[in-house]
């Protein structure tokens, strides 16, 4: 780093002024037994103690100590988290390691400022009109700059693309984005409920096919649908990058367009989006006010799976979907919102779909949102691990509910060579409900 943007102890400490008595208690809980060693998936790859959560604690109790300076080294080893959870769910000694990490990296935001990169990422991101134009732009010529992979729904690029490794396989930017495709309200004659769908980024620019789904699966079920044309990214790129200011802003915006609308449940198909939500009055705990609205708009969020088990679902109009599925669990579902059981009972309910459950399903795939693309080649030696445990189960598809694991997980199968497609459960839900002769 340059010379002006060194920063100290003293800087971090002034930024969070209990973190380092909260590590020196973590270290103090820490029995050494190794749980986070034998769950964490950089360890499992690199064997590096400071990789793991408590040598990343005890780098952090160094550095706010004093004892250690702030370096290069300190950054790229505090970058080298998945926030995938495992370390602190599977804790004896109720360590909250990912947490601890991600309020390192806001003292160090706050303290030096983002990264140039990621500052201008995020400028973009925070402007909700110049996002949606340049997204929108990205679809009408993207065929120009990015050839198609036929029968995996994504592509590569044609020319070096800027923070992209040149073999990454991703979504197509849609031609037109999901909420363009239909009305603001998607109405239901006679409805048993009301549901507002937020469909987060990647499904309404990329994944639109897994948006269609979710609103033909709430159709076959008598739902009425509101799409609010003002929504926009729920934050998480931003609060795991530790600009937490910025994320908590973009918090307040999605409260401010869900919160007044006459609907009985928010619904969302992203497990990060969905446990975003569900988390505001915690991002937003410092503010009464609004905590306590977050609070309110909170307790209406479900992820689509979770719904649908919830209320009950309609099984008389399913069809035959011949195929065997296997399943991965994103991180931010199993760890993060405690959601496994509820798309598993809705796969095993589709007639003719064999369930074949993979070895290690819940471990992660490497994504971790933007972790996969400023750190390729870690992430494709821990998705080979998913790929492995994939080919083994022999089925012909994989179903995740998430569609950052779904983009990963592809890329992964297409440098393998592997014939597994990727789909959302909801998905295989939508095909057996038209198989069925929903229309």
């Amino acid at each position: 780093m340059s010379e002006e943007k060194k920063i100290t102890a003293a800087d971090l400490n002034a930024q969070d002024a209990t973190l380092l008595a909260d590590l020196d208690d973590a270290m103090a809980n820490c029995m050494k037994c190794g749980n986070c060693q034998a769950v964490c998936p950089i360890y499992r790859e690199t064997h590096q103690e400071q990789m793991v959560a408590r040598g990343k604690i005890s780098l952090m109790q160094g550095v706010l100590s004093g004892r250690l300076p702030v370096s290069k080294k300190f950054d790229h080893i505090m970058a080298m988290c998945l926030n995938c959870k495992s370390c602190a769910t599977n804790c004896p000694c109720g360590v909250e390691a990912d947490e601890l990490i991600l309020r390192a990296r806001n003292a160090a935001v706050k303290a030096r400022g983002l990264h140039p990169v990621k500052k201008n990422v995020f400028r973009l991101l925070a402007n909700r009109s110049l996002f949606d134009a340049a997204l929108k732009l990205g679809g009408m010529f993207g065929w120009m700059t990015f050839k198609e992979i036929p029968g995996k729904n994504a592509v590569v690029s044609r020319l070096p693309m800027p923070g992209m490794d040149p073999e990454r396989a991703t979504p197509p930017l849609a031609a037109k984005p999901l909420r363009s495709q239909y009305p603001e309200v998607i109405v239901c004659p006679h409805p048993k409920y009301r549901v507002a769908f937020f469909t987060g980024c990647t499904i309404n620019y990329m994944y639109t096919d897994i948006g269609k789904a979710v609103i033909d699966v709430l159709r076959a079920n008598e739902v009425e649908i509101v799409l609010p044309p003002k929504q926009h990214c729920c934050g998480t790129p931003v609060h795991v990058s530790g600009e937490f200011a910025l994320a908590n802003e973009m918090a307040k915006h999605t409260i401010e367009v869900f919160e007044h609308l006459d609907v009985d449940y928010i619904v969302g198909a992203c497990g990060s989006c969905v446990e975003a939500l569900k988390h505001y009055p915690e991002w937003l705990s410092d503010d009464p006010a609004w905590r306590e609205r977050a609070e309110k708009m909170a307790a209406k969020v479900r992820e689509i799976n979770e719904l649908l088990v919830e209320k009950g679902y309609r099984k008389d109009m399913l069809g035959n979907v011949d195929k065997v599925v296997t399943m991965h669990d994103p991180c931010h579902m199993v760890r993060g919102l405690g959601i496994t059981a509820q798309p598993r009972e809705i796969l095993k309910s589709i007639p003719g779909l064999t369930f074949r459950e993979m070895k290690e399903h819940d471990r992660c795939c490497g994504s971790g949102g933007s972790f996969c693309m400023a750190h390729y080649e870690m992430s494709r030696k821990i998705n080979d691990r998913k790929c492995d445990n994939i080919a083994a189960t022999h089925a012909d598809y994989v179903a995740t509910s998430c569609p950052s694991c779904r983009m990963h997980i592809t890329d992964g199968i297409i440098h393998r060579k592997l014939p597994q497609v990727v789909y959302h459960p909801i998905q295989l839900l939508a095909a057996s409900y038209h198989a069925g002769g929903f229309e």
